[in-house]
């Protein structure tokens, strides 16, 4: 069986500013992946590039199959659904035209209809404001609504860039809740850039360390839990 996606070599920047130099990474259908590094290491940048909003040079593959120059419509096509670092919501859109955007690629009206019916049970603060305009809603719920919103695509691949950030804890806890229930229940892979390192190697299976745009180390994620410089950097403990 082919991975669900790879990069060989990825290398992506703005302009003239190169932040990633020859990236490779590797994600199997239903794994949980996590994505370690400072701030400046290239992280954003290489969800943005997986994603399809950045240009790039190496190699990326889907199920097998290089992809080439793609644009986010394409990435999303073939099941990669990016929930952007800020939210990502429209906030001049309801909640639920919000959803809908989500899904805009889709043909399947009935079955669109039971997602958008499905997320709001998940997440309930939703339906209370389904009718609300996107940026009235307060950041966890508009983080709620980012997240609801990139599955709607029904993608077999969520990139998740710092969810948590600028979040309560109680509110995080709940949001990574969530997106586990998504992986065991659904089979959808993840993968997880996230301030809360600890929350979400709780929740990840293998792990690769980017410094200065470069994987500087990979593996398991147990392995990396064990380890006590990786643990006082970046777990905090």
């Amino acid at each position: 069986m082919s991975a669900l996606l790879e990069a060989r070599g990825l290398s992506a920047g703005y302009g003239q500013a190169h932040v990633l130099h020859g990236v490779d990474l590797t994600i199997e259908p239903g794994q949980v992946v996590v994505v370690l590094g400072a701030n400046g290491a290239g992280k954003t940048t290489l969800m943005r590039s997986l994603a399809g909003l950045l240009p790039y040079d190496g190699e990326l593959r889907v199920d097998g199959e290089t992809v080439g120059a793609v644009r986010p419509d394409q990435m999303v096509a073939r099941g990669v659904s990016l929930v952007p670092q800020g939210r990502g919501t429209l906030t001049a859109l309801s909640v639920t035209d919000n959803l809908r955007t989500g899904a805009v690629g889709r043909r399947d009206a009935s079955g669109v209809q039971e997602d958008i019916d499905r997320w709001f049970t998940t997440f309930p603060r939703l339906a209370e404001r389904r009718h609300q305009v996107a940026g009235t809603l307060s950041g966890g719920e508009q983080q709620m609504l980012a997240i609801a919103r990139a599955l709607m695509s029904r993608p077999r691949l969520l990139l998740c860039d710092e969810i948590s950030l600028g979040l309560a804890p109680v509110i995080v806890q709940g949001l990574f809740e969530t997106i586990r229930g998504i992986n065991e229940e659904m089979g959808t892979a993840l993968l997880l850039v996230e301030q809360n390192a600890a929350l979400a190697m709780g929740i990840a299976s293998y792990v690769y360390l980017l410094e200065v745009g470069r994987v500087v180390q990979s593996g398991a994620a147990e392995s990396f839990a064990q380890s006590d410089s990786i643990r006082r950097v970046y777990l905090g403990y």
